[in-house]
């Protein structure tokens, strides 16, 4: 980020102020890539409810 001021001379005081205020901002981040369905479809189904499922639950994948 760059700070260039218009006009006047703003002490090192209101200079340190204005980066603090800043510095707090949260900072933007990209939104994840969409994943299309065929890459989704060559993932492994989660197991869902049923006989056995407790204990697939707690194998690796």
């Amino acid at each position: 980020m760059v700070i260039r001021f218009e006009r006047g001379t703003p002490t090192a005081e209101e200079v340190a102020a204005l980066v603090a205020v800043l510095s707090t901002r949260p900072v933007a981040t990209a939104a994840p890539a969409p994943v299309s369905d065929w890459w989704r479809s060559g993932l492994p189904a989660a197991p869902g409810a049923g006989p056995g499922a407790w204990r697939a639950s707690g194998l690796p994948r």
